[in-house]
């Protein structure tokens, strides 16, 4: 039985049939060939007319369709008179895809195709069919989806399960326990630098992209410059230039494991080119590499509100003002959100700290503290306390 991603199919049905290509993109194991198949059903159960061709490139059965001559022959050899749907499965895998995927857009197929690299969405896709698609990110369960798909009820214990094992969604098939999980995400880590990473960009020098991946782990949440890995990998004995390293860390942000979050300046309105800090797609993953110690109780909390904020559709950055560091910065359409992250409001100091930091940006938008307290404290100066626990079954700020 395939458990419902509701708000990723409500978000995609306004789309459907409608002449504009739906690009479904996001890490591997994240659920996406899930959400094609869900969406396949309910064009299905709405249209039994429809001619759907489905091609998934994990699967052996089309391993033969390696170009776009060979795709547009074989989706040529399927399609039948009247509407046909178009669905394409870790699109990328085929060489010049772009150019069968206009040809069929120009013949008017409902066309849905998913991705676990984000340059997939560049170069000439990007060139011969801008404003004609798009992108809808899929990422690993969010909290209540993990609720559900885990039958469990929201509460302290349940949580701390989500803090450690994250939100891939094959874990509701194993028992949660550390052996049994972490084997599992150990083996998704794997297949994502194989085949996203390491094969794709022809990487020679594998050990590094792996003690690179590693320092990242350990240093979530911390400003993060070419310069500290090098000083970081020299000590480890390895010698690689900046620019290598300036490479990897792309070539694994395009394949949707970690994610870039530039900082941006409140003051002069303008991203900053250097300090980046980088959160992992699913804390799991992450806790899986390098184990969960209780001194990275706040760094775990960092990365959880960050994915939950991304999943909720906001753009996050870090916000920087003077010497002054905002966790984060969300902004939607034209509104921002102003986020401080603590793991508890123990004594004046940490609430004054918190709660100050965000007092002195000087700005109307909203502003939030959000922390694992039990309780929730009075709004202080117009900023909101929030528990994580109910940040986390939020769908907007």
């Amino acid at each position: 039985m395939m458990l419902q991603r509701n708000k990723y199919i409500d978000r995609i049905k306004p789309y459907i049939s409608n002449p504009i290509i739906k690009v479904i993109v996001g890490q591997r194991r994240v659920g996406k060939s899930y959400l094609l198949r869900q969406i396949m059903d309910y064009l299905k159960a709405n249209d039994h007319s429809l001619n759907i061709i489905y091609i998934n490139k994990e699967l052996y059965d089309f391993a033969a369709i390696i170009d776009a001559g060979q795709l547009v022959r074989y989706v040529e050899e399927q399609s039948k008179a009247g509407d046909n749907v178009l669905m394409i499965d870790e699109v990328q895998e085929i060489q010049d895809y772009e150019k069968a995927i206009r040809h069929f857009f120009a013949k008017n197929y409902d066309i849905y195709i998913s991705g676990s690299n984000s340059q997939m969405l560049s170069g000439e896709l990007a060139t011969l069919l801008s404003g004609r698609y798009i992108q809808f990110p899929v990422f690993p369960l969010d909290y209540s989806e993990f609720c559900y798909f885990h039958n469990l009820q929201p509460g302290r214990e349940t949580l701390n399960l989500f803090l450690r094992y994250g939100g891939m969604p094959y874990l509701s098939n194993i028992h949660l326990e550390d052996e049994l999980v972490f084997n599992y995400l150990q083996n998704i880590y794997q297949t994502i630098l194989l085949k996203d990473v390491v094969s794709r960009y022809n990487i020679k020098h594998v050990e590094v992209l792996e003690r690179l991946v590693y320092f990242l782990a350990d240093n979530l949440g911390s400003i993060v410059s070419a310069n500290k890995i090098s000083d970081f990998l020299k000590s480890q004995h390895v010698k690689i230039s900046g620019s290598v390293i300036l490479n990897y860390l792309n070539y694994i942000n395009d394949a949707y494991f970690i994610n870039k979050t530039p900082r941006y300046d409140l003051q002069g309105k303008r991203l900053l080119e250097t300090g980046e800090k980088y959160y992992f797609t699913d804390i799991g993953i992450r806790n899986a590499l390098v184990g969960v110690k209780t001194r990275d109780i706040n760094k775990i909390l960092e990365n959880i509100v960050y994915s939950h904020l991304r999943a909720m559709g906001y753009h996050v950055h870090v916000g920087k003002k003077y010497k002054l560091e905002i966790d984060f910065v969300a902004s939607k359409n034209t509104e921002l959100r102003f986020i401080q992250v603590a793991y508890i409001l123990s004594d004046e100091e940490v609430i004054n700290r918190e709660f100050g930091n965000l007092q002195k940006i000087g700005t109307d938008y909203p502003k939030y503290v959000i922390s694992m307290d039990d309780l929730t404290m009075d709004s202080h100066e117009g900023i909101t306390h929030l528990r994580l626990h109910d940040f986390l079954q939020k769908s907007a700020i």
